[in-house]
């Protein structure tokens, strides 16, 4: 048997990263799942490769985040490995030792935004994005769209990239009105500097197999058609998964296989899933031969059952209804796009954001350069609760010269005696500066 589509794989279950010994997010997640692989045999098959994952820099960190005080707070040598892992397989397949890479690592990072105080839904740094970054600093990558696919909504990615108009974000996840993190609504599409390059599509509980891959045909494939990447990865959460302890959706393994499968990802990251017997071993093994282009027809949980877990008819017409609206707002996006900025102009936000897992709670005054030429300079003023206040200035990728000039201005005036810590991440020319 040979592999339609040469795969990197690499598993890394972190041995020594754990909230608790009974914590739904434990090594035991990716030993099953091992267990499982080895078992079938996957990697007698010709062109599924195992690899072992490299560890991430403090480098490779400063591209994305603004951690408070610096990056050995907020991390333990297991996250450096997980975000390793992902880069790992991402420098298989764009050296084109492969086709595609599956990164089964942990801990997960999609709730992880732009500022880290601490650990958030499980997630301390953003895995995808600082492989995302690596990428485009190494490999000269532009356009990169995101699928993510947990049943939480991804908000950490979605703050990352909100005003970046050459990464599409979309998310398909339970509706935020029925589970953490409480966001992902459909109206949220993006910064005024990348309108329409986030998209949200928030599925009701008890949705399976039917309305996912709705979402996906009506939704998804026509927003990859009209962006253009030039790499899809795929944020692999597997908690959409009937039997997951902490959700509420009916998503299977074939369904899941379905979904890898006509997607078509060049890089998978796993993020969440937590039935570690029920549902796991099978959901990885599902995607993992989707991704190889076999046959996964076989694949199914020994307790499955299609009408236990039939989508309510009332589910299929919400989500039919849902997506009609989505690709409305996707059609009449240039309406909302101011056409003429005055030279230098701002918009400001206010957010209050908070870490679950380490109870902490930040407030957020968010300001961005409005920008006709790049995603626009951007300023952040945080401080959670009790601790450390911060002024974080992000210069992008392919900043203009006014925004470049404006992110070194914010620099140079911070009020010390009012921030106890000022960074400066100035993409352009590769330097993080904190001080």
């Amino acid at each position: 048997m040979k592999a339609k589509h040469p795969l990197a794989l690499v598993f890394f279950p972190a041995f020594d990263w754990a909230i608790s010994p009974t914590h739904p997010e434990r090594e035991e997640r990716l030993l099953y799942t091992q267990d499982q692989i080895f078992e079938e045999g996957l990697f007698d098959i010709e062109g599924i490769v195992e690899y072992k994952p490299e560890l991430a820099t403090i480098e490779d960190i400063q591209r994305v985040h603004f951690c408070v005080p610096d990056e050995r707070a907020v991390t333990t040598e297991s996250h450096l490995i997980s975000a390793g892992g992902a880069i790992t397989v991402a420098e298989a397949v764009l050296n084109r030792k492969v086709n595609r890479g599956f990164a089964l690592v942990r801990p997960p990072g999609h709730h992880s935004m732009r500022v880290v105080h601490g650990a958030r839904g499980f997630c301390n740094i953003n895995i995808e994005a600082i492989m995302i970054e690596y990428i485009r600093d190494k490999f000269g990558v532009d356009r990169i769209a995101i699928v993510d696919t947990d049943c939480h909504h991804g908000d950490g990615t979605q703050d990352i990239y909100w005003h970046d108009p050459d990464t599409l974000y979309i998310s398909i996840h339970q509706d935020g009105r029925t589970l953490y993190p409480g966001s992902g609504f459909h109206y949220e599409m993006g910064g005024p500097n990348a309108l329409g390059t986030t998209i949200n599509i928030p599925l009701p509980p008890k949705t399976s197999e039917e309305g996912f891959l709705y979402a996906l045909e009506e939704v998804v494939l026509p927003a990859l058609d009209d962006f253009k990447p030039e790499l899809i990865i795929n944020s692999a959460g597997q908690d959409n998964h009937y039997t997951d302890p902490i959700t509420n959706m009916n998503f299977s393994a074939q369904g899941y296989a379905k979904l890898t499968s006509r997607l078509g990802a060049d890089i998978a990251v796993l993020e969440g899933g937590y039935s570690i017997e029920g549902a796991l071993p099978y959901v990885n093994l599902g995607i993992i031969l989707a991704m190889a282009g076999l046959n996964y027809d076989r694949v199914v949980e020994p307790d499955y059952d299609y009408e236990k877990i039939k989508q309510p008819r009332s589910n299929t017409e919400y989500i039919k209804e849902l997506c009609e609206e989505i690709n409305e707002f996707r059609k009449n996006i240039d309406e909302m796009v101011p056409k003429v900025r005055a030279k230098g102009e701002t918009k400001t936000r206010n957010r209050q954001i908070y870490y679950d897992t380490d109870n902490i709670t930040e407030n957020q005054i968010e300001e961005v350069v409005l920008c006709n030429d790049c995603a626009g300079a951007l300023k952040i003023d945080s401080q959670a609760l009790g601790r450390k206040r911060i002024c974080a200035i992000m210069i992008p990728r392919k900043a203009c010269s006014i925004c470049r000039d404006m992110g070194y201005r914010w620099f140079e005036e911070a009020d010390r005696r009012r921030f106890d810590y000022v960074y400066l991440q100035d993409r352009p020319a590769k330097k993080y500066i904190a001080r």
